[in-house]
């Protein structure tokens, strides 16, 4: 980096000098597309857990 003594002429930052925000808010890709749902595939959402937990077999209680 040259060395300036005139305040007014700006001299380009280095990547050092860049604020990176490191929150966990901040979201670069959803958790799921919408081509990964009911309605993406064609199909009307159900909550069919109340089946699928009562149809377990009994090994797994």
């Amino acid at each position: 980096m040259p060395l300036v003594s005139d305040p007014g002429i700006r001299v380009p930052r280095g990547d050092d000098d860049r604020v990176v925000d490191l929150s966990e808010d901040f979201v670069v890709l959803p958790e799921q597309t919408t081509d990964d749902t009911d309605r993406g595939w064609g199909e009307r959402s159900s909550g069919n857990e109340d089946w699928l937990l009562a149809e377990r077999p009994p090994h797994w209680d």
